[in-house]
């Protein structure tokens, strides 16, 4: 087929392009701008790129046309595409429909970790040989992509192109992050609804997307919807330390349930199946005490930083060793060799003594966790936070009171102009404000006017064994690049 993706520079229509690249289609998709680390990426894996949104890059006509949950109903490619009566699926249809039919999906989900914990539970899948495919939305180092085709399709040529019914025991795992984002313009539903999981992981649950959910009741509904859809047969892993998580499970649930929690977690009254009780970090890493079923199973090593990321790891061992009966030997090997994934706690580069990580953290909770992680990790020299709000949360004043203390384990921060300029001054969140907060609680608060003014003020300030968080779910304005050659000798 040729297959065209309407809005392909997204981290999961990406990942979808590349998946039927990778099984033998051929394979264009249009979008704004192809900034990195996906637009390389793109190229690298061979898609035709066309940029801007164009009638045109409908010609000669697609076999099928992917329109993103990124396109609004003026996009003038989608609605020719729509209008002109070519064959056309939103991202979850596509991948639901052509693929996770005939394979058994494991769902993670969660405001907070999806990513990471569906990198683990890839990587734990291949260590333990069962060839799993897995949907990203990021890109976990242990793979060359973030995307794969699960082994009985690698060794069969192409994707299915078929749809069916569920199946009524476990095959082929395929991982999916399961975000709870709106499918596309024509259908306002969430996409992890459309996943069809047999195992699925809920890791927190936190009111945001607030541009599709405008209050707490419609984002719980959203993770109602999506437990619900978990049939009997299935596994739930589930976060016994979050209410909400709780709450929803326990009142939308008909499969079985893990519950996971850390030791000295407030578990609401749900004693946990799986438990990890924190043992020691350094600057390589930290571990862990895995305990199933009450039973200690051993020391865990994990490379990747912060108590939020012990959550993560039990969550993927717990849904691959109960869910899919992976011997926790095996699990337990395979997490040490876990190396994390781009854009989370991403440790870039180390320039006169300076670290510079990356991470994608804009929810105040994923600040504050980010934050905490990397000062557990760098417990000497300052830590400057670089935080640009970019996503329609972080840009509105909903959250303004939680950022003042999200900052606290970091001395500097650094507060970059918003980046979305449409939304009602009355609603925005107030930077200002927020630097006064932050200097109210004995931090040093700035906010510079642009990127460049940012770049000359941490190449001034950092000096050897400080350490630099850029926190923004966007290209940033190009700062990655700018501060390495700014902190160069």
């Amino acid at each position: 087929m040729h297959v065209h993706l309407v809005g392909v520079a997204g981290t999961g229509m990406g990942a979808l392009a590349g998946l039927f690249k990778a099984s033998g289609h051929d394979v264009s998709g249009s979008d704004v701008a192809f900034y990195p680390p996906m637009g390389p990426a793109l190229e690298r894996w061979g898609i035709r790129l066309m940029e801007g949104f164009d009638p045109k890059h409908l010609e000669p006509r697609p076999d099928l046309v992917v329109i993103g949950n990124v396109c609004r109903p003026t996009n003038p490619e989608a609605r020719a595409a729509l209008d002109s009566g070519l064959p056309t699926k939103s991202m979850p249809h596509a991948l639901a429909e052509l693929l996770l039919v005939h394979r058994s999906p494991l769902v993670a989900s969660g405001t907070h970790g999806k990513t990471t914990t569906s990198a683990l539970c890839a990587w734990l899948l291949h260590e333990a040989g069962r060839d799993p495919g897995f949907l990203i939305g990021g890109l976990p180092k242990n793979f060359d992509a973030s995307f794969r085709v699960p082994g009985d399709v690698a060794r069969g040529g192409r994707l299915p192109l078929v749809t069916g019914e569920g199946m009524s025991r476990r095959k082929t795992p395929f991982v999916v992050e399961g975000d709870e984002y709106d499918t596309a313009f024509f259908e306002k539903t969430p996409k992890f609804w459309h996943y069809r999981p047999e195992v699925a992981i809920l890791t927190s649950i936190e009111h945001d997307h607030v541009d599709i959910y405008p209050d707490e009741a419609s984002y719980l509904a959203a993770f109602r919807g999506f437990v619900e859809r978990v049939p009997e047969s299935g596994l739930i892993v589930a976060a016994a330390a979050d209410r909400h998580v709780v709450d929803v499970v326990r009142a939308s649930a008909r499969a079985e349930v893990a519950w996971f929690a850390l030791e000295g977690d407030d578990m609401h009254g749900q004693p946990p199946h799986w438990l990890a009780a924190p043992a020691g970090v350094d600057e390589t890493g930290q571990s862990f005490d895995l305990y199933a079923g009450g039973v200690y199973a051993g020391r865990v090593a994990v490379t990747i930083p912060g108590r939020h990321n012990i959550r993560n790891a039990l969550a993927a061992a717990a849904a691959v060793a109960q869910g899919f009966g992976v011997p926790l030997s095996t699990v337990i090997s395979a997490l040490a060799t876990f190396q994390g994934v781009r854009r989370r706690q991403d440790l870039l580069y180390e320039v006169r003594g300076v670290r510079v990580y990356d991470d994608f953290a804009h929810h105040p909770t994923a600040v504050d966790e980010t934050l905490r992680a990397l000062r557990a990790r760098h417990t000497k020299g300052s830590l400057f936070a670089v935080f640009e709000p970019r996503s329609a949360t972080a840009c509105r004043a909903l959250h303004q009171a939680q950022y003042g203390s999200a900052f606290d384990a970091a001395d500097v921060i650094i507060l970059a102009p918003l980046g979305r300029t449409e939304i009602p001054e009355a609603e925005r969140l107030d930077l200002r404000a927020l630097a006064a907060a932050l200097e109210a609680r004995g931090k040093r608060a700035l906010t510079p006017a642009s990127v460049d003014e940012i770049v000359t003020l941490l190449a001034r300030d950092a000096q050897a064994g400080d350490t630099i968080a850029l926190l923004s779910n966007g290209a940033f304005g190009g700062i990655y690049d700018k501060l390495r050659g700014a902190l160069a000798p």
